[in-house]
């Protein structure tokens, strides 16, 4: 690998990924104090709490309806499932894109279909969407990669035209809007995750569905609870995926703080972009205000041997960075098959590659904003004081 070999690791970063007591934002002893009354009196499954959080999440959203389930993979699953997405159907998605989109598909027996990611903003490359339709083609789903939103209104009428469903993997973008309307709103559904690491966390696994369809809403209530309205009586082949109660308790804190957190991760990442110009890195195309809300904040490199240069570097110097997605979905042994490596993918390929992720966080200061930038930047001036450059 390129580059210095730069401080020994420190054991701990000092700018770590996350840091989960700033995720409160205060007034965690409030929080504690409904938890603890929770324990006490029950209702840990399907509790009030819940219809509270997916009643507000819905009004935040602009949705009719959303509904809570265990996890963002199951959100996807429960989705395509209460679409009628089965076997022998096919549906398509990006290849740069986490395991859990394409595991959704085949979980339903349906099969993956991938189209490359475009070089600006990494996301979905539209104008080759119509050109993975066919005959089996059952739905789309758009992946709003890394907090940028998709356009939305593009692949609606793309998918409209081929006669074929549009989902929404909003797990990395809740918050987002593509032209001006939030994602997962203008859609069949929109699939999201609360996982620990996102821009609204839970303390564990958690997730949601919006749709605007009063019907599909029932059916997605009925999929996640063992597909029975009311007690012993089942009258569809359910899952047992229910938002857990104590977690909606964690949601309803933060939700009132997310958009003041998104506009700060904004800003740190407009700070890296002004801090790290003028060097040999490449950066996801921002879009318009408020299309990007940074859940992962990418930089593109030259080269392999740069990103991963670079990457030790920033560990030794105590920068908790890290590479997403270093395997495209067409190359994952799970998802091996003919239909997988139908379309190439090279613009995937290269992002797999070449980029890696600075810390983000919404509570990230100014220290440690110069020490990323310093380090990057001390990384690539040892590269050409050395020689050493791609």
């Amino acid at each position: 690998m390129g580059g210095s070999t730069g401080p020994a690791v420190p054991t701990v970063p000092t700018v770590p990924k996350y840091r989960y007591p700033a995720q409160f934002g205060g007034g965690e002893e409030e929080l504690l104090a409904r938890i603890g009354d929770l324990l006490l009196r029950g209702g840990y499954v399907l509790g009030e709490e819940v219809a509270e959080f997916e009643q507000r999440l819905a009004g935040y959203l602009g949705s009719a309806h959303t509904v809570g389930v265990n996890s963002g993979t199951d959100a996807l699953i429960l989705a395509l499932d209460a679409l009628g997405v089965g076997p022998g159907d096919e549906v398509v998605t990006v290849a740069n894109s986490f395991h859990a989109t394409a595991q959704a598909i085949a979980r339903r027996g349906a099969t993956p279909v991938y189209v490359d990611c475009r070089e600006d903003d990494f996301l979905m490359d539209l104008d080759r969407l119509p050109g993975a339709f066919t005959e089996r083609t059952r739905a789309v789903i758009l992946v709003h990669m890394f907090g940028k939103a998709a356009d939305v209104p593009r692949a609606r009428r793309l998918a409209r035209d081929a006669g074929v469903l549009l989902v929404e993997d909003c797990a990395q973008a809740i918050g987002a809007r593509s032209h001006g309307v939030r994602v997962g709103t203008a859609s069949a559904a929109g699939c999201w995750s609360f996982a620990p690491s996102k821009n609204l966390a839970a303390a564990g696994d958690a997730g949601a569905v919006s749709v605007q369809d009063d019907e599909l809403a029932e059916r997605l209530r009925l999929l996640r609870h063992f597909g029975q309205p009311q007690q012993n009586r089942h009258e569809i082949l359910g899952y047992n995926s229910r938002l857990d109660t104590l977690q909606a308790l964690v949601l309803l804190h933060k939700l009132d703080r997310l958009d003041a957190w998104n506009a700060r991760r904004a800003e740190v990442a407009a700070t890296y972009r002004r801090r790290l110009a003028g060097l040999p890195l490449r950066f996801q195309e921002p879009g318009e205000d408020g299309e990007h809300v940074y859940h992962l904040f990418q930089v593109r490199t030259r080269t392999e041997d740069e990103r991963d240069g670079l990457l030790a570097h920033l560990t030794a110097s105590g920068v908790d960075a890290v590479v997403r997605y270093p395997t495209p979905l067409p190359h994952q042994p799970a998802l091996a098959g003919p239909a997988a490596r139908r379309h190439p993918c090279p613009v995937a390929e290269e992002l797999s590659r070449q980029t890696l992720c600075l810390p983000v966080r919404p509570d990230l200061d100014a220290r440690e904003i110069g020490q990323v930038c310093d380090a990057v930047a001390g990384y690539f001036a040892s590269r050409t004081s050395s020689g050493s450059v791609g």
